[in-house]
């Protein structure tokens, strides 16, 4: 088969057809996710989760093309994303020993004044009291788990490395969750994410009760 003769013409035709059927399928499957999604988000339950979760993944590029041409707020939807991702894994999460569950809060939450070191293994809290990183980490690992504070994700990958956990809660703002909840799938491990109040690279905020309720997952609460 040449170039320029009958049949390339037709097969250039036939996968220019294929093409715009795809480009045209993947835009409506799109706007399908994006109206389940922020029809879910008004409703306060999750529709078609599955679906929707790949959906987001699959086709991001396009939704969130969509989004900014209807002007919709893609960082609601990239929350949905976590939210319905957390639901999703609850059970698996669960189902891990707490001994081997790890947990990365980033360093931005410290407080401008922190005196902790920063060591291979990340940044080492001293107790110092200047924010509410400590005494919580203090409670967590009593729980079981391994704690780090991270200053940045390549830590987490070479803690994961070292350490093999089955399951990981990460903590960050909206971007640095939805990549490392993506990172984690990749490595075949559970991940749960929770979100800090307010971006930024210092003094950041968070619920810690949203890290304690997905860290007692799974683990048997005295009466």
């Amino acid at each position: 088969m040449l170039p320029g003769t009958p049949l390339w013409e037709q097969v250039m035709i036939v996968i220019g057809e294929l093409a715009i059927i795809f480009i045209i399928g993947m835009f409506l499957f799109s706007l399908f996710v994006v109206a389940v999604a922020f029809y879910s988000i008004k409703r306060g339950r999750f529709y078609f989760p599955r679906v929707v979760q790949a959906g987001l993944v699959i086709s991001e590029g396009f939704v969130k093309a969509i989004c900014k041409f209807f002007n919709l707020d893609d960082r609601e939807l990239t929350a949905f994303f976590i939210s319905l991702h957390n639901a999703m894994t609850k059970s698996s999460f669960a189902a891990v020993p707490v001994n081997k569950r790890a947990i990365f809060v980033p360093q931005c939450l410290r407080n401008s004044g922190c005196p902790a070191n920063l060591t291979p293994e990340g940044l080492v809290c001293r107790r110092c009291g200047r924010c509410e990183i400590g005494a919580h980490i203090d409670e967590l690992e009593e729980m079981g788990y391994m704690v780090w504070i991270a200053p940045g994700s390549t830590l987490i990958k070479r803690m994961v490395q070292k350490y093999k956990p089955e399951a990981v809660i990460g903590v960050g703002c909206l971007v640095e969750v939805k990549e490392g909840l993506e990172m984690l799938d990749k490595a075949g491990l559970v991940g749960m994410g929770v979100l800090t109040l307010k971006d930024g690279c210092v003094e950041t905020i968070m619920n810690w009760n949203d890290l304690l309720e997905v860290a007692r997952e799974g683990i048997p609460q005295a009466d």
